[in-house]
C-alpha cells in the first residue's frame, strides 16, 4: 500500500484501489466504495438467490459507489432507474493494519424494502468515526426484484435478504484486510433494515456471520415485515404489467423479459381492497419459504413462532424506537380519516384482522378508536392521537413484544426510546411538522451518520456535537463490548432490560433510565392481541 496516494488492498477476489478521505477533524480515513459482493443478478439470475462474486485481474477501482438498485425512491418521490447490477458494498476504515482487529459495524439501510441504498449521501461514517470502528454499508435488491416469490425452487422468495447474507459472508471473509475483527461484527439497521437484522437473528443461514445486533424501529413481528399471499401478488404483478396468466413458468419468463425499472412501484399497483386502507404499503418483503431440497432457505417458519420456540441465534441486542414514529404516517392517515371514522376496524393490524371474525373485528376497531380518540373523530385536531396510535401499531407494541419473547436470562438486551429534538430532525421540517413534539421515524439516523445538509448545524452548535458524540459512543461501545455503557464516561449506566421492570434508556438531552415505555398504550394492545387469541406478553387470559 502506498499511503501517500490511493491505498491498494488485496481481498479474496483481487486487488482494490481506494481513496484517502478527511474526517471532520481533518484526520485521514480510507474509503473503498462499490465493491461487488455477488455476481450481477441479470438475465436468468433475476429473482434468483445471489451467487458469490467472481475474481478479477489487475486492480479494480473502488472510488465510486456502485449503482443503486432500480426503485421508486421514497425521498425523491420519483423512479430511479439505477442498475440491476447493484450488489455492491462500501468499506470505511481508519486503519489498514491487518492485525488491528477493529470492531466492525455492518449497516442495512431502510426504505420499506423498496427504496434506498448504502451510499454515503445518507450514510457517511464521520460521526461513527469519532470512535474506533469500521463501517460497512450495503445495497441489496429491492421490491419485486428482491422479494418476488413464486414458491418454486427457482424463485422461492427472499432473494434481497439473501443478498444481505452474502454481503455478511464477504465481510466475514475479507474485513481483516481493512483492519477489522471478523469475530466482532455488529449488524445494525433501521426500519426495513431493522426488520432485516431481527430476521438474520432467526435464520440458520446467517448463523455465525455476526456477533451483536442493533435494531432501530422495526422487528420481524411487525405487520409490515413479513409478506403474505406472495404468489397471488406475483400473478397480480404480471397482470398489471400486461401478462394475465396462471402459469408460473410463463409469468417468470415474462417478468424476466421486462426492463428492471418496470418492476418498481408494484407495491402500489398490486394492492388488494383490504390493503387500500389497512396498514403500511409494504408487501414485497421477506417471506416464510417453502422447503425445497435443492435450495438453502433463509426462513421456513414464522418469526413469531421461531422466537417463542427459542430458535434463534442468541446474541446481545440493542433495540428500540423513536418517540413519535407515527409522524411519518400522519399525512396518509389524514387522507383516509373520513373512511377510518366510518370503518374503525381498519385501524387494526393484519395479524388481528386475519384472526377474528367480522363482528369481533368491528368491536375491536371501536375499542381502538375509543382508546385513542374518545368521542372525537380522526382529523387535524387529533393529530397527536393519530401519531401515538400509528407509533404503537407499527413500531412500539411489537418492539416490546419482540424483546419480551426474545429475552432470556443469559444474553443482555438493551432497550431505548429515542426522543431528541434539534435541528437534525429534518424529516419533521420536510413535512412541515416541526411544531409537533418528538422524534419522527428515521430521524435517529441523522445523529449517527453525517450528511452534508447538516454540516453547518453541527459546526455551529456545541449541543449537537455533544449529542452526536454521546449517541455514537453508546452505539460503538455496544459494538465493541456488547454493553453500551462499559465505563463511566457518559455518567450513566444503561441497565439491561428485565421482564419485570422493562428498563429502557431515554435518549434525549438528559440521558436517563425509565421503566416500561408507553405502558398504558402497550398494555392496551397486549390485551387486544390476547383477546384475539394471538401470543401476548402477559400470556394470560385478558378481559377487555
Amino acid at each position: 500500500m502506498d499511503a501517500a496516494s490511493n491505498p491498494i488492498v488485496t481481498i479474496n477476489q483481487g486487488k482494490l484501489r481506494g481513496q484517502i478521505k478527511k474526517l471532520l477533524d481533518e484526520k485521514p480515513y480510507y474509503s473503498f466504495k462499490g465493491i461487488p459482493y455477488a455476481q450481477p443478478p441479470l438475465g436468468e439470475l433475476r429473482f434468483r438467490d445471489p451467487l458469490p462474486p467472481k475474481p478479477w485481474h489487475g486492480i479494480r477501482d473502488a472510488l465510486e459507489h456502485g449503482p443503486v438498485c432500480p426503485q421508486y425512491n421514497l425521498n425523491l418521490r420519483r423512479l430511479l432507474e439505477g442498475n440491476e447490477d447493484c450488489l455492491f458494498l462500501n468499506v470505511y476504515t481508519k486503519t489498514l493494519q491487518t492485525n488491528a482487529k477493529v470492531p466492525v459495524m455492518v449497516y442495512i439501510h431502510g426504505g420499506a424494502f423498496k427504496s434506498g441504498s448504502g451510499d454515503a449521501d445518507r450514510h457517511s461514517p464521520e460521526y461513527l468515526f469519532l470512535h474506533n470502528v469500521i463501517l460497512v454499508t450495503i445495497n441489496y435488491r429491492l421490491e419485486a426484484l428482491g422479494f418476488l416469490c413464486l414458491d418454486t425452487p427457482d424463485v422461492p422468495g427472499n432473494a434481497g435478504i439473501k443478498d444481505q447474507v452474502l454481503a455478511l459472508k464477504w465481510v466475514k471473509q475479507n474485513i481483516a484486510v481493512f483492519g477489522g475483527d471478523p469475530d466482532n461484527i455488529t449488524l445494525f439497521g433501521e426500519s426495513a433494515g431493522s426488520v432485516s437484522v431481527t430476521c438474520h437473528m432467526l435464520s440458520p443461514m446467517s448463523k455465525g456471520l455476526f456477533n451483536k445486533a442493533i435494531a432501530q424501529s422495526g422487528t420481524a413481528f411487525d405487520d409490515w415485515a413479513i409478506g403474505k399471499d406472495a404468489v397471488n401478488r406475483a400473478f397480480r404483478s404480471g397482470k398489471v404489467l400486461g401478462k394475465d396468466t396462471n402459469d408460473k413458468d410463463e409469468l417468470l419468463a415474462f417478468l424476466r423479459s421486462l426492463p428492471a425499472i418496470d418492476l418498481a412501484r408494484l407495491t402500489i399497483k398490486t394492492k388488494t381492497a383490504d390493503e387500500q386502507f389497512r396498514g403500511l404499503s409494504m408487501y414485497f418483503t421477506p417471506v416464510v419459504e417453502k422447503k425445497f431440497g435443492s435450495v438453502e432457505p433463509f426462513m421456513t417458519e414464522d418469526p413469531l413462532d421461531k422466537v417463542l420456540a427459542k430458535k434463534y441465534n442468541n446474541m446481545p441486542l440493542l433495540i428500540g424506537y423513536n418517540s413519535h414514529e407515527g409522524l411519518l404516517m400522519l399525512e396518509g392517515q389524514l387522507r383516509k380519516a373520513e373512511f377510518m371514522n366510518k370503518n374503525p376496524s381498519y385501524l387494526l393490524p393484519r395479524e388481528i384482522a386475519e384472526t377474528v371474525g367480522t363482528q369481533r373485528l368491528k368491536v375491536f376497531g371501536d375499542m381502538v378508536k375509543s382508546f385513542y380518540f374518545g368521542n372525537k373523530p380522526l382529523s387535524k385536531e387529533t393529530t397527536a392521537e393519530i401519531v401515538n396510535m400509528q407509533t404503537d401499531i407499527n413500531f412500539g407494541y411489537n418492539t416490546h413484544r419482540f424483546i419480551q419473547f426474545y429475552k432470556d436470562n443469559h444474553t443482555p438486551v438493551y432497550m431505548y426510546r429515542f426522543d431528541y429534538e434539534t435541528d437534525f430532525n429534518v424529516i419533521k421540517k420536510y413535512y412541515g411538522l416541526q411544531d409537533i413534539k418528538g422524534a419522527c421515524h428515521a430521524e435517529d439516523l441523522f445523529y449517527l451518520f453525517y450528511v452534508e445538509a447538516n454540516k453547518n448545524y453541527y459546526n455551529e452548535q456545541e449541543k449537537l456535537r455533544e449529542i452526536v458524540f454521546k449517541l455514537t459512543k453508546l452505539w460503538t461501545d455496544f459494538a465493541r463490548t456488547g454493553n453500551p455503557t462499559p465505563d463511566s464516561t457518559l455518567g450513566i449506566k444503561w441497565k439491561p432490560y428485565t421482564s419485570s421492570k422493562r428498563e429502557y434508556m431515554k435518549l434525549n438531552e438528559q440521558l436517563s433510565m425509565g421503566e416500561y415505555a408507553e405502558s398504558d398504550r402497550i398494555e392496551f394492545w397486549d390485551r387486544l392481541y390476547c383477546e384475539a387469541g394471538r401470543p401476548c406478553m402477559n400470556n394470560k387470559k385478558c378481559n377487555l
